[in-house]
């Protein structure tokens, strides 16, 4: 079986066994790319014609518990300005990205213990109340069941918990010791069980990662199906461990973007800011592949570049305005539009 037919099989079942998985993701060329990238932008298009919709990202901690040895807000790097915005901040930057035509607000920081369920939960019923139209994403990390049940409660719609890796051995090269991959599993399923609109997802290319590790990341996506998957490339920070990492490859995120959108027709699929870090054309690029959601930035300048999660993130000088204006230009350029809308899950 050549490996066009393995992308057919997968449009068709949803689904492939791990060694054909491993066989598409190891032995992958540029005519496997065009040939799933065509497939995966009919799709889109057959779901959601030429619109893309847009998220709001507000970063509101880069404080952070955690010690993930890639991350550049990890809580081990001292050389990092930390911040925390209060309740006025992220009301007032609703108010500018619901002025702008943003439905959606992603609030994502690190794990902050400052931010308890009765202060997360009071910023997101005012959010709520001010703008009743509007989704919330919260990416805020493991918590507890009731924890997501209390922001669910609150108004959350959604919440993105990046997996990272399903492979255990892999996810203890990336993490301390205290962090468990079981855990993060757990987390997500809590989160779907309570009703959110669920994202996982992961880095591709980062540290020590194969192609067998990506076939187990690829089948737990399609086991799991999740209503989002945020995926970018990996990108090193200058104070981790990893700062000598070469970054992940652009091609091989676009051709997994692409599978995920035949496997998953219906997902939230971003093109990432990191894609656009990667590669000055890498979100649309991204869009071309089968993605369907943007998410430019709408935290204060005066933060932005506190919150480096790896070397160099794209948009940082650029207020909201100019973040949007940037993405309409890219993507009419490519022949598509962002729209005014929720972009619920369907």
């Amino acid at each position: 079986m050549n490996r066009f037919d393995i992308i057919d099989e997968l449009n068709a079942n949803k689904t492939l066994d791990m060694q054909k998985w491993q066989k598409l993701i190891s032995e992958h060329t540029d005519e496997d790319y065009m040939y799933s990238s065509q497939l995966a932008r009919k799709i889109a298009k057959e779901k959601f014609s030429n619109k893309l919709y847009l998220r709001g990202i507000v970063e509101f901690t880069n404080i952070c518990r955690n010690d993930c040895l890639y991350c550049g807000i990890r809580r081990s790097n001292s050389s990092v300005a930390r911040y925390r915005l209060d309740k006025s901040d992220i009301l007032e930057c609703c108010k500018l990205g619901y002025e702008l035509g943003y439905r959606t607000f992603v609030f994502q920081g690190g794990e902050d213990a400052y931010f308890t369920d009765d202060i997360l939960c009071d910023i997101i019923k005012n959010v709520k109340n001010k703008f009743p139209d509007c989704a919330i994403t919260m990416s805020v990390g493991e918590r507890s069941y009731e924890s997501y049940k209390k922001m669910y409660d609150a108004g959350a719609d959604r919440y993105l918990l990046r997996h990272e890796t399903a492979d255990c051995a892999h996810y203890s090269k990336l993490h301390p010791e205290n962090m468990q991959l079981k855990n993060r599993m757990q987390c997500l399923e809590n989160l779907k069980e309570i009703g959110y609109q669920t994202g996982c997802g992961m880095m591709i290319g980062s540290p020590y990662q194969t192609s067998a590790e990506l076939a187990c990341d690829m089948q737990f996506i399609s086991e799991f199906k999740p209503h989002m998957i945020g995926m970018g490339p990996f990108i090193p920070h200058k104070d981790t461990p990893f700062k000598d990492k070469k970054s992940g490859s652009v091609s091989l995120t676009l051709f997994l973007l692409s599978l995920c959108r035949i496997m998953l027709p219906n997902v939230l699929l971003p093109a990432t800011t990191a894609l656009g870090t990667v590669d000055e054309e890498g979100q649309k690029k991204g869009v071309l592949s089968g993605c369907n959601v943007v998410m430019p930035n709408l935290s204060p300048l005066s933060v932005r570049k506190k919150y480096m999660l790896y070397d160099n993130k794209v948009g940082s000088d650029l207020d909201a305005l100019q973040s949007l204006d940037r993405l309409k230009r890219q993507v009419e350029e490519i022949g598509y539009e962002i729209i005014c809308d929720r972009g619920d899950y369907k």
